[in-house]
């Protein structure tokens, strides 16, 4: 297999997260159009309560997305799909944005190679870390990262014409207001979990987990930053990922 030369981005300072959620966004559109090349993206993000875009169609998404403020996390809808997650400084989010000839036929492949890669770099940090759903689980997928029964890292995808975007959340610390949060979000959307899977590694630093994921995905990095053209995208983009309560769909369209 080729190897994959990539831009890495690494960012500390959190944006607005409905504009954080944008650029994810943009890149993969940029991806798509063979204006970028693949890139990997680890970012802190500011206190995101992100919702997938099946959650606004539920009946609780204006109860949910006032219980997300309350906690002190900015609603937001996210580009890829799945239920609500729920993230902050304490956690790493990684994008990994590839150009692709046919993103669908490859989704399977994708989630498979990166949840063992995250799996991977948390093993490298001392967690017993392994690939596949849990009981009771918040946004449930076949290829959650977990310990001892807790989920540490969530993985979701969108994909379009040539390219896909794939987003992981990384639980490093303070898991119980990940919990709380959760709690609270899921109950008005009316969605059965146990509170008991979502908390957080602890006792690890977020850096060493972020050199540890970069180093699982044995990719050829050339360290960057998210370009200009990018960023004026994302802020063209970021109206769509204010998370607000849905309307009716017009008939006509």
């Amino acid at each position: 297999m080729a190897v994959v030369r990539a831009l890495l981005v690494r960012e500390s300072s959190p944006r607005p997260p409905a504009l954080e959620v944008a650029v994810s966004h943009a890149l993969v559109e940029r991806v798509s159009a063979g204006e970028l090349g693949p890139v990997l993206r680890i970012y802190r993000p500011a206190p995101t309560l992100a919702f997938g875009r099946l959650d606004r169609l539920r009946p609780g998404f204006g109860a949910a997305v006032a219980a997300a403020r309350e906690h002190g996390f900015e609603p937001v809808v996210r580009a890829p799909g799945g239920h609500a997650v729920a993230y902050h400084d304490g956690c790493l989010v990684v994008d990994e944005i590839l150009p692709e000839r046919d993103p669908i036929t490859g989704m399977h492949d994708r989630f498979a190679r990166s949840g063992e890669r995250l799996a991977a770099a948390l093993r490298a940090v001392g967690v017993d870390s392994r690939v596949g759903r849990i009981a009771g689980e918040f946004c449930p997928g076949d290829f959650t990262v977990s310990a001892g029964g807790i989920k540490l890292v969530g993985t979701a995808q969108r994909v379009i014409r040539h390219g896909s975007l794939l987003a992981a959340s990384v639980a490093v610390r303070g898991g119980e207001s990940l919990r709380a949060v959760l709690t609270d979000v899921y109950a008005a959307l009316e969605l059965d979990w146990d509170p008991a899977t979502a908390g957080a590694l602890d006792g690890v630093g977020l850096d060493a987990v972020a050199d540890a994921i970069v180093d699982a995905y044995s990719w050829a990095l050339t360290p960057g930053v998210v370009d200009a053209d990018t960023l004026a995208l994302a802020a063209r983009l970021e109206a769509q990922h204010v998370a607000v309560e849905a309307t009716p769909a017009n008939p006509g369209h």
